[in-house]
């Protein structure tokens, strides 16, 4: 990574943690999730204890992490954060639990990446709140117990399937799903982030990244940054629909979101496959993508839009994908 990149990486993350919101009032969206939870944080408060486990799933990009930040804004308690990839052995486990302070909220991203080990050694973390743990090996080998104090686990997957479900039954706050947002919502989203950044914006431009965010509030932020530098850059100081126009074109996004992979995967499949079915391997391969980040980037979204189908037999492009690529339907006589 060239140092202009590792700049740019890190303003980015900084712009994305001074966009999180911070309270309910600032969170829009999962309106019923909200309602749960708040129920579920006052109930806590009113008997003085720490709230119960959580389980967010869903497509990146939604809310999950910032969803932790609000609870342990809300609930006044400390966040620890960490992901299923950093805790690789029983040890690094076992040090993030014994540093927890009663009521503390540990938070792990890319819960489904955690090991079986790893799994087994939180079940009675999460349980009786006690931590297990083998010193030695053989038959002189030796289990100590340790007393954790009383702490919430929240942990977020975009795979939630990969979970075992003894796992999954111990969150007993609740499971809950985070779905794609509304395109009033998006709008709500990218009209705070505006003013965050003191950014001045037409009403049809904001509709215009609205429209091409996914209805995910990660990439309608990454959207605003990125037409704020194209504006910039013209030495213009407002962002109108042209200007965001231009800047989304530039970007190779369409107007219903599409960039040049997401096209690109839905082509292989028509013009390679005869629009399939095709098996996830052999579409992976073709396209030189990951399985994962076709099945957690890609898919989610273009199944959202109807463009495409997962069969028994592998992926199905859609006629209304052939439309939106303006490509003759096998079934069709003439140019959709």
């Amino acid at each position: 990574m060239t140092e202009a990149a590792r700049k740019q990486a890190k303003e980015d993350k900084s712009l994305d943690s001074t966009l999180r919101p911070q309270g309910w009032k600032e969170y829009i969206g999962q309106e019923n999730i909200k309602k749960n939870l708040k129920i579920l944080l006052e109930a806590a408060e009113e008997r003085k204890e720490a709230p119960e486990h959580l389980l967010f799933y869903g497509p990146a990009g939604l809310g999950k992490t910032t969803l932790a930040h609000v609870i342990a804004n809300e609930s006044k308690a400390n966040l620890k954060v960490t992901s299923g990839p950093a805790i690789e052995k029983v040890g690094d486990l076992a040090s993030i639990l014994t540093n927890l302070g009663p009521k503390d909220i540990l938070f792990i991203d890319e819960a489904h990446r955690l090991n079986k080990m790893i799994e087994e050694v939180l079940y009675p973390a999460m349980e009786s709140r006690s931590l297990n743990i083998i010193i030695g090996k053989g038959p002189s080998a030796r289990t100590i117990q340790l007393e954790l104090p009383a702490f919430t686990l929240i942990a977020a997957t975009t795979r939630i399937a990969l979970l075992s479900s003894p796992l999954r039954s111990r969150f007993s706050g609740g499971t809950f799903k985070l779905d794609f947002y509304t395109i009033d919502e998006i709008k709500q989203i990218v009209k705070r982030s505006a003013d965050i950044l003191s950014i001045k914006i037409e009403e049809d431009a904001l509709q215009k990244i609205a429209e091409r965010s996914r209805r995910t509030p990660r990439v309608a932020n990454r959207l605003l940054k990125r037409t704020r530098d194209f504006v910039q850059v013209k030495k213009q100081n407002l962002i109108t629909s042209g200007m965001a126009e231009e800047s989304l074109a530039l970007l190779n996004i369409d107007e219903k979101g599409l960039e040049n992979a997401d096209r690109n995967l839905l082509l292989t499949i028509i013009k390679k496959f005869g629009g399939g079915p095709v098996g996830l391997q052999t579409l992976a391969s073709a396209t030189s993508e990951d399985i994962a980040t076709i099945e957690e980037v890609y898919e989610p979204f273009l199944i959202q839009l109807g463009f495409l189908e997962r069969t028994p037999r592998g992926r199905l492009a859609t006629p209304r994908a052939y439309t939106h690529l303006r490509i003759k339907h096998p079934s069709q006589d003439k140019l959709i």
